[in-house]
């Protein structure tokens, strides 16, 4: 592959940075400090890393504003590593090419297939599938009846989309996904039997977004389960029927996301969260990890605990937690002295009326 060649203004003209030493300094690569060589141009965030540090090392460096006596040519930017990702995502850019169909992909019936797509071995696409251009449909991919893929997407190998879903333009899924499954929903009767609901909705996935790899999204009972533009799915995460996310929102691994439940946008919730059903979530809210969100919350709380409260007022019962069995045991002290008091006050009152 032919390597991308530049200098340090055109990527400080890039990162809106000031430029610190020789502009036409060349760069070739991104690379972080430890590994980074010459034509490299490397990134540092603290200034206790400055002395790695060296021009016989990178040839160039992403700084703080506030950092001086960099002895190599620099970019000085208000976030480093924001910067290094644009420059990285520069540098690692390429045209794309078409690939083609392989000889073993399966093509339903009333398809629509540009030219320049790439369908790579044991592909299945349905019947009245359309794709947009420069998809990208790694092996082992299947696309249900009535899957629209916008242009530019990229689902990766073994990953599943079933009928009627809707894919926007510039979409990532990984690996093992499946987006479109039924939801888990289901009414017993009189006997005890679990009667499975139908679920006749569909998934939309608008542009932009990106879902890790065995990330599970469930079709609407009825409408529409959707995912807005610009979020960003972890790994095992799981979004039941018609969960609504908004816009820009990042949801963490082993997240589950309970049917009906609403999130706003440009919402946080890490690492290994339960959200309950029916639950809706203002905009810009932040959950912490390993929380259990049982109620609804407004735009721009920050909660954590299980049940998920105010983050600040979780932190303080964390702290009482470990004091809870001694203030158990006093309590049952004090508890034992005001008996005591009470009997002994009843006594001197039943003297007093003899």
């Amino acid at each position: 592959m032919d390597q991308k060649k530049t200098t340090l203004a055109t990527l400080a003209n890039m990162v809106e940075g000031i430029v610190v030493g020789d502009p036409e300094t060349p760069i070739t690569n991104l690379a972080d400090l430890e590994s980074a060589g010459p034509g490299d141009i490397t990134f540092l965030v603290k200034k206790q890393h400055i002395g790695k540090l060296s021009s016989e090392k990178a040839s160039a460096c992403i700084i703080p504003s506030d950092i001086e006596g960099i002895d190599i040519p620099a970019i000085k930017v208000k976030n480093p590593i924001l910067a290094a990702t644009i420059i990285h995502n520069f540098f690692l850019e390429k045209p794309y090419t078409a690939g083609g169909i392989h000889h073993s992909a399966h093509i339903g019936t009333g398809c629509h297939v540009p030219a320049d797509v790439t369908i790579g071995p044991m592909v299945v696409l349905g019947d009245h599938v359309k794709l947009g251009d420069r998809v990208t449909l790694e092996s082992g991919v299947i696309l249900g009846d009535g899957v629209v893929v916008g242009s530019d997407s990229e689902i990766c190998a073994n990953a599943t989309v079933r009928k009627n879903c809707l894919i926007g333009s510039r979409v990532i899924i990984a690996s093992g996904t499946v987006v479109g499954s039924d939801g888990f929903g289901y009414i017993p009767d009189e006997l005890g039997n679990h009667i499975k609901r139908p679920h006749v909705g569909i998934v939309q996935i608008e542009d932009d977004v990106e879902i890790g790899a065995n990330v599970c999204i469930d079709r609407a009972t009825f409408g529409t389960t959707l995912i807005r533009k610009g979020t960003k799915i972890d790994n095992l995460v799981q979004v039941a029927h018609n969960v609504e996310i908004g816009e820009k929102s990042l949801i963490l691994a082993e997240t589950a996301i309970g049917g009906s439940t609403k999130l706003g946008n440009n919402v946080i919730i890490s690492g290994h969260v339960t959200i309950k059903d029916h639950v809706e979530l203002g905009a810009g809210v932040i959950v912490a990890g390993k929380s259990g969100i049982t109620s609804s919350h407004e735009a721009g709380a920050v909660i954590s605990g299980i049940p998920a409260i105010p983050h600040k007022k979780w932190l303080r019962a964390t702290i009482a937690f470990p004091r809870l069995p001694q203030v158990i045991k006093d309590l049952r002290k004090l508890m034992k002295k005001i008996d005591l008091l009470e009997g002994k006050i009843n006594r001197e009152k039943e003297n007093r009326n003899d």
